[in-house]
């Protein structure tokens, strides 16, 4: 098969530097996809309750276009979480999105008694910037008002280690329960155990020097079985973070990422980038779409470079947090703020920026740009609202 040389190919050809207006770049990509070069996935009829999504439910969603955009100067004080601001973000945000009277009649929009409701959550880059422990409390407050029982509601990753690290385990909510969907880290990433054996996203793209081409798990990511089984609705938690290879790791990223196994190939060398794809595929699956219905940012801390880990002196306060039902228009504007932090600080924005990697960087220095692309693709796909001119951005200062 001939389809990885041509990967390499589109990732090499889309240099030197992409930008918003570079429609050729992303024509190519979305062709690419829709021409079924990339993706093709199947998928079996729901086994149980949990796997039957309820209305609303599905990317863009109710409010395609629309993010709500909270800021409170007193959400973060030193290292602490101030949840009396937290409460008042959290409340203003979801009933400006959803145009309800009250907090409570925002939640019932989305979440019925009854429900069984994934948070994911995102550890990586812990203790600097994670989706916080507050804010999970908060989300939690806030499905009860709607009837959602704790025992209904399930806090996730796709890594147990690193969700015992992050501390999600030891702050749980009283009743909640948590899962991960395989131990820990790891370039092969082939092991389905917790996957999906029957729900997957096939790509002609696997990771050179840890796959065998022969092998067929390689070049497919299964999706974990608390996405496909256990759930049926997920609230989206990502961080606000700039990415070595995707330019940013926001509410697309979150879930790409976050609910397959089976994720190094997207990006396992320089020449081998390939997140503009491998990003907006998995977000296209139908068992993701049919599930994710809201999409909660969390900004009060951001990382602006060297993400997704959180090193010394990358992290800000931001003390701002962003709502949706659309990850694209959510992740346009993540972007934005990314890219506006970056340049205060004298670095260019994430779309001019290397791939960092330790090793063979001069070697591949002609085609190793990060790809915050894939959120204009995943636009382009119907996933969402790239236009910046159709993005309904809502701005709440508390």
């Amino acid at each position: 098969m001939k389809a990885p040389k041509r990967l390499r190919r589109l990732a090499v050809d889309a240099k030197p530097i992409f930008s918003l207006d570079r429609r050729g770049f992303v024509k190519s990509a979305v062709a690419a996809a829709l021409g079924g070069t990339l993706l093709s996935s199947c998928s079996t009829a729901p086994k149980d309750a949990a796997s039957r999504p309820a209305a609303p439910s599905g990317y863009p969603g109710p409010f395609p276009g629309r993010v709500v955009e909270v800021r409170h100067p007193g959400a973060v004080k030193g290292q602490a979480v101030d949840r009396d601001a937290l409460r008042d973000m959290v409340s203003r945000g979801l009933m400006e999105l959803a145009g309800a009277p009250d907090a409570a009649s925002a939640w019932r929009f989305f979440f019925q008694p009854g429900e069984v409701v994934g948070l994911k959550v995102n550890p990586v880059g812990a203790p600097r910037a994670i989706t916080h422990h507050e804010l999970v409390h908060e989300v939690v407050q806030g499905l009860k008002s709607a009837g959602v029982a704790p025992r209904d509601i399930l806090v996730f990753d796709r890594y147990r280690a690193q969700m015992l690290k992050a501390g999600y385990v030891k702050n749980l909510p009283e009743g909640l329960r948590w899962e991960a969907s395989s131990e820990d880290y790891d370039n092969v990433q082939l092991d389905i155990a917790g996957y999906d054996p029957e729900v997957f996203c096939e790509m002609d793209l696997i990771s050179p020097g840890h796959h065998d081409p022969k092998d067929p798990r390689a070049r497919r990511s299964h999706l974990s079985l608390i996405v496909s089984r256990r759930v049926q609705k997920i609230i989206n938690l990502p961080v606000l973070k700039d990415h070595a290879s995707a330019g940013v790791t926001l509410a697309l990223k979150n879930m790409s990422h976050g609910f397959v196994n089976n994720v190094a190939r997207s990006h396992a060398t320089h020449g081998m980038n390939v997140c503009n794809y491998f990003i907006p595929a998995i977000c296209s699956m139908p068992q993701v779409r049919a599930k994710v219905v809201l999409h909660l940012l969390d900004g009060l801390r951001g990382v602006f470079d060297g993400g997704p880990d959180a090193a010394m002196g990358k992290v800000w306060t931001h003390n701002t947090l962003y709502f949706a039902t659309d990850p694209v228009a959510m992740d346009r504007i993540g972007w934005e703020t990314v890219d506006r932090k970056r340049l205060s600080v004298g670095l260019s924005p994430v779309a001019e920026a290397r791939f960092r990697a330790p090793a063979d960087e001069e070697q591949h220095r002609s085609n190793s740009f990060q790809q915050p692309q894939h959120i204009e693709i995943a636009g382009a796909l119907g996933l969402g609202v790239f236009d910046r001119d159709r993005i309904d951005h809502r701005q709440i200062a508390l």
